[in-house]
């Protein structure tokens, strides 16, 4: 079973669809990575070599991803609210932050309509 950056990928999928299952990794990454590595994007998981999947682990290893990727990206949230910009602001008070309307459609958001009485 492959585990790359403390996940394990899907064992039948293409590889370059399994390395997607890191947190931070795209499909257009994905294939970087393997293009450096000098593996095949249509083998599957579970049928790539111990070398192949070091040769992989490595590339990995340049790209900031899960554990490291979610802590920056919370920092820089933290960071915003800190400051008390307007993102930070619309961050805190659970608002759209990059200027959709928010008088209708912002339910992901906002969450579901509360009753208001009068």
């Amino acid at each position: 079973m492959a585990r790359i950056a403390g996940v394990d990928l899907p064992r039948e999928k293409r590889v370059v669809i399994g390395l997607t299952y890191v947190y931070g990794i795209g499909v257009r990454t994905s294939e970087k990575i393997l293009e450096d590595a000098g593996v095949n994007p249509d083998t599957r998981v579970k049928d790539l070599t111990d070398e192949e999947e070091n040769l992989i682990r490595q590339e990995v290893e340049k790209y900031t991803v899960e554990g490291d990727l979610r802590r920056e990206k919370a920092l820089n949230i933290k960071r915003l609210k800190d400051i008390n910009c307007y993102r930070g602001i619309r961050h805190r008070k659970g608002l759209p932050v990059r200027g959709q309307r928010s008088k209708t459609n912002a339910r992901t958001r906002k969450g579901p309509k509360r009753a208001i009485s009068k």
